[in-house]
């Protein structure tokens, strides 16, 4: 009897558990939870491996993700792109930390350089682990999934332990994982459906992004498992005449809504208003509780994102707008 209470499994009481405050809930602001796992999906030639190397650059970087997403854990970023030669991976981010303006040599950004790694495999599992352990990153991107197995994608036993051991990972290293995973051009009722394989590949993610080609220009739908995600964004990949600073850009979104952290609102707010804004003005714009809008302030300004000024509150990344009455103090 002893042994057996020896080997029982930890438990607490619910009242005991750590609470997540809102503002601490994403890795990327509406676009990717804290410590979620999940898929970027599409059909071939959709940028999915452009949307993964963006956000990676933005955690490593923390700099605002498509220009538009702010992270709020920044850190050590993992990556493997198993389709891509390293040349072709360096020259894609060295797009991307050109076009924002970053140091590529001063991003914590790594890249798996092996030529395979085989999620099925109990000694690459093992690499992965150790890696991980030795890294602690933030978020690990893999890509694409066909490439890092030789299970049935359509049984749903191979790829049922194949996530088990991402979840696995997830909870260890306490870091997002992304897979990058190929969809079918079929329509369907939700994106998720169209994805390749086993219907555990949909259920799976906690945070999902579903990219689609509309003529020259791509649709991003994302999903939440306990947030509600913002509209539909439309996307375009740019570049400089000279082909160089290639990047995917927001062509059209709708991001500000009620769901959002109530920081990111605020910020949302100060970077498009040319006057200081003080905390009562914030707070009839936005509509919100004063106990509320006072640490979501504080949050931001801990983070070295706004100052206060003479006559209020301004935003240090200043994307300035253009001055009008509801922003005035």
């Amino acid at each position: 009897m002893a042994g057996i209470m020896d080997d029982k499994l930890p438990v607490e009481k619910a009242y005991r558990l750590e609470i997540q405050q809102t503002e601490q809930a994403w890795l990327i602001d509406s676009l990717w939870a804290r410590a979620a796992v999940g898929i970027i999906g599409g059909a071939p030639k959709c940028c999915k491996s452009w949307l993964g190397l963006d956000m990676a650059v933005s955690v490593a970087s923390g700099s605002a993700c498509l220009d538009r997403f702010e992270v709020q854990d920044k850190g050590a970023v993992l990556i493997f792109l198993a389709e891509d030669a390293l040349c072709t991976v360096r020259s894609r981010i060295d797009a991307l930390c050109s076009h924002r303006k970053i140091d590529i040599r001063k991003l914590d950004l790594s890249v798996i350089t092996a030529p395979a790694l085989r999620l099925d495999l109990a000694a690459d599992q093992n690499r992965l682990r150790c890696t991980l352990a030795d890294l602690q990153p933030k978020l690990l991107v893999l890509d694409p999934l066909v490439r890092l197995h030789r299970l049935d994608e359509n049984s749903a036993s191979d790829i049922s332990k194949l996530l088990g051991f991402v979840r696995e990972l997830q909870r260890a290293h306490d870091c997002a994982i992304v897979l990058v995973h190929h969809a079918s051009k079929k329509h369907r009722a939700q994106p998720g459906q169209a994805l390749r394989g086993s219907s555990d590949l949909h259920a799976f993610g906690d945070s999902n992004a579903y990219l689609a080609r509309r003529k020259n220009r791509f649709a991003l739908t994302l999903e939440h498992r306990s947030a509600k995600p913002p509209d539909p964004i439309e996307l375009e990949l740019i570049s400089r005449t000279d082909g160089s600073q290639t990047h995917l850009k927001v062509v059209s979104a709708k991001t500000m809504n009620a769901n959002q952290p109530l920081s990111h609102r605020v910020l949302a707010v100060l970077n498009h208003c040319r006057n200081p804004m003080t905390r009562t003005s914030i707070r009839e714009r936005l509509k919100v509780n004063n106990q509320r809008l006072g640490d979501a302030i504080a949050e931001l300004k801990r983070q070295g994102k706004i100052m206060h000024a003479k006559t209020g509150w301004v935003s240090i990344s200043g994307q300035i707008g253009i001055s009008n009455d509801s922003c005035s103090s």
